[in-house]
Parts: C-alpha cells; structure tokens; sequence
C-alpha cells in the first residue's frame, strides 16, 4: 500500500474562552489544525502511511510544528519552507465551524501565497496513491486555487486516487470568484467525493429537491443523496464513490447524526448516532473523510467503510482539539454499540 498524501492549509486554531476570561487569565490554548491536516493525523492515529504538504515559513515556529507532526508518525517532507505567515483561526471550544464567532486570520499566509511551478510533484508522489484535498484550500486565495488545480493534476497524471471533501466555508471565497466558477474543474479529476447535499449546490451546482426533503425525515434525506450522488456521477466522469453526511443539531449539545456511502447503483447507510454531551464539534467532518479513506484503501466492504466512518466523526464530537487521537479498536466500539441500538 502506498502513501495518502493529503494537501491543503495548516492552521493554527486559539479558541478564546466566554467572556474575555483568556484575557484576564493571560492564557489561550493553541491547537494545530487544518482539515486536511485533521485527515493526516487521524490515518496516522490508524497506522495508515501519510504524508502532509503545505507550505509554512521558515522560523522557528514551524520547526516546532513539524516536530510535533513527525511525533505523530505524519511525513513532512512534502512541507515547502516559504512565504511570511501561519494562517490562524480563533473559534471557542464546543462551537461549530460555520458559526458566525468563528474569526480567520489567514490572509497572506504561506500557503495562500505559494505560486505553481515550486512544489515538486515528482518527488513528493513517487510513494503515493491517494491525494486527498478540501474545498477550503482553493476558497483561500486564487493563487491557491490554481496550486490545487496544478495539484490534482499531477496526481492524475499518475492514476492516484483524488479525494475532496466539498467542505464550504461562508468565510472565506473572498478573492473575486465563486465556488461554481472554480470547483467543477477541481472536481473533474476527483474519485471519491464526501459532503454533504447543501454543499454540492453551493459548490457545483447540484441543486436540492426542496420537495423531495420536505418530510425532513431520515428516510428523505437519504433518497436524496441518492439523487445528489447520482447527479455527481453523470456529471463527473472520473467519480466512483459519493458519501453524504447529515448533522442535524437540536441545540448546542444534542446531535444526530447519520451518513450515506452511494456507488453507482448502490447505497449503503450508517447507523443512526444520537449524542446530548459534545465536547468539541470541529474536525467532526475531517474524521469522517479519514473514516472514509481507512475503509476504502484498506478495501473493506462499502457496510463497513460508512459506519466506520460515521463511528469516527461521532466520537471526535467527544474530544478535545481538531484532529482526534482515538484508536480504531476504539472506534469499533463506537460502532457495535450503535449498530446494536439500531437493530
């Protein structure tokens, strides 16, 4: 088996506490994230070969970030040593990605600003054979853009698996151009695609059925990403797998949350998770995508690539910090609970 190669932005995440307390306490966390970087650290968890690229200036800070990635077994060779920043987010612990608190301080970055031509795509995937990506990294900069276009590619070019996750951030997509006039060309090249049907409209276009999920009920939502992946696979050639997550939020602490996995013709569907104690909903969704990567290269039966998966992204709800650090042995126990509840 070869490497997963996963590319995009690394950010560091400072999550201020309630009421200004972290300045009269002097004290602000710091957590190394980014969702491909969450994907990484999660396959490494897993004992899955990663590989990580992005770019971070040279300082001393990064030279501390890059220790503490090979502490987590990721490969950091791909790492290019140029521009002037680290990108930055603050979002308090427990909120959600998309939520209105959350401040990016990522413009100028290295990684926004780092040109096609650099990167050595020869060298860095010669070991690799799955290149997985996020729809943040080309809504940073349009620069960035054309790097993930440059990118996949390259990675075409050598028949490697491309994943995306069709992850969008209201936040970003700044510099003049819409997510339709730059994600259908980045996605033409994609095999497996995971989000969610909301987001493949906003991002390429895929309209939602209002009518066909107006019953607002599991079974809808999942005829629906039938319809979603359907409309993937006519449209996109190179698409084999199309996963969509439902995350439905009673209030602040109380989810539920399920998952679909179609191939063409096929549709397998997790089990129903259910949670009233979140601990920290960022990276949910990153964990899914690594979920979802385990279980397809490690070629596991479609049943248990998707609640695998969904298992994963459920229990990283529960844990402190971007990326998770549970086991896979612990994982499956997420899982046969859940599957035995919902027999």
């Amino acid at each position: 088996m070869g490497k997963v190669l996963c590319f995009g932005e690394l950010l560091l995440r400072l999550p201020p506490a309630n009421g200004g307390e972290w300045l009269r306490t002097h004290h602000l966390p710091v957590f190394v994230g980014g969702a491909e970087l969450n994907v990484a650290t999660a396959l490494a968890t897993w004992l899955m070969p990663v590989k990580y690229c992005t770019a971070l200036p040279d300082n001393i800070i990064t030279k501390d970030i890059i220790a503490y990635l090979e502490s987590k077994q990721i490969d950091t060779s791909p790492i290019i040593l140029s521009g002037e920043r680290i990108g930055l987010y603050y979002l308090k612990e427990g909120a959600d990605m998309k939520s209105h608190e959350n401040v990016f301080d990522r413009k100028y970055s290295s990684f926004s600003t780092l040109a096609t031509g650099v990167v050595p795509w020869n060298d860095i995937l010669q070991d690799v054979d799955w290149f997985h990506f996020s729809a943040i990294a080309p809504a940073v900069s349009e620069q960035a853009a054309a790097l993930c276009l440059e990118a996949v590619q390259e990675a075409a070019k050598r028949n490697i698996t491309i994943s995306i996750d069709l992850n969008f951030r209201s936040l970003l997509w700044k510099y003049g151009k819409q997510p339709i006039e730059v994600m259908p060309q980045l996605v033409k090249y994609c095999n497996v695609l995971m989000g969610n049907i909301w987001a493949a409209e906003t991002l390429l276009g895929i309209p939602v059925d209002v009518n066909t999920i107006a019953a607002a009920t599991q079974e809808a939502y999942l005829a629906h990403a039938s319809i979603t992946a359907n409309a993937l696979f006519d449209a996109y050639s190179n698409c084999t797998v199309v996963a969509n997550t439902f995350r439905f939020d009673a209030d602040a602490s109380s989810i539920r949350y399920y998952a679909a996995l179609n191939t063409k013709g096929t549709q397998v569907v997790s089990p129903l998770f259910t949670t009233d104690a979140i601990v920290d909903k960022v990276g949910s969704g990153d964990c899914f995508m690594a979920g979802l990567i385990y279980g397809l290269q490690s070629k596991h039966d479609l049943q248990e690539v998707i609640s695998f998966a969904a298992a994963a992204a459920y229990a990283k709800l529960h844990e402190k910090g971007d990326a998770t650090q549970n086991t896979v042995a612990y994982i499956q126990q997420v899982k046969a609970l859940f599957d035995k509840n919902n027999s």
